[in-house]
């Protein structure tokens, strides 16, 4: 019997524009190497496109562009993070996947106040490890474009 089990939860960390993030691992679907995409007309300037992922259409967010770095030029060495949210389905355009972790739910720090809103709209929380590095937890919530309801 264990008494005041803390909870573990696995991370997919990965970097862009040479920084730390990660999302949970149970929102990723599959791990594939950069495609080129096929634009859309009036899309978010993060929205790289839409690629074709075995009959289905699926939107390409570039993280960095989102979270305010730059946009990202891809090349063959990019990932795209296939995820899922709430029934969608959405490509996540990250220079590398660097792990999976397994994190202590007790090393996960809330984003610091002194943090622009815009920025902790997108974090949810800061996981900090022993060697100092830290992994910036994303919201997908908040990084994906808003679904539109087509009104009739």
């Amino acid at each position: 019997m264990s008494h005041n089990t803390v909870g573990k939860s696995d991370v997919v960390a990965f970097k862009l524009a040479e920084q730390d993030f990660c999302i949970d691992i149970g929102l990723v679907r599959e791990i594939r190497g950069w495609s080129p995409t096929t634009t859309l007309p009036h899309a978010p300037d993060y929205v790289k496109g839409v690629i074709n992922l075995r009959g289905s259409v699926v939107t390409v967010v570039d993280l960095s562009a989102r979270l305010g770095f730059g946009a990202t030029t891809p090349s063959q060495r990019h990932v795209v993070i296939i995820a899922m949210h709430e029934e969608r389905v959405v490509g996540l355009l990250a220079d590398l996947v660097s792990d999976i972790v397994t994190v202590n739910d007790g090393n996960i720090q809330p984003v610091p106040d002194i943090a622009l809103t815009h920025a902790r709209e997108f974090i949810t929380g800061m996981i900090t490890f022993d060697d100092g590095q830290i992994l910036r937890k994303i919201d997908l919530s908040q990084v994906l474009p808003i679904a539109r309801e087509e009104t009739a």
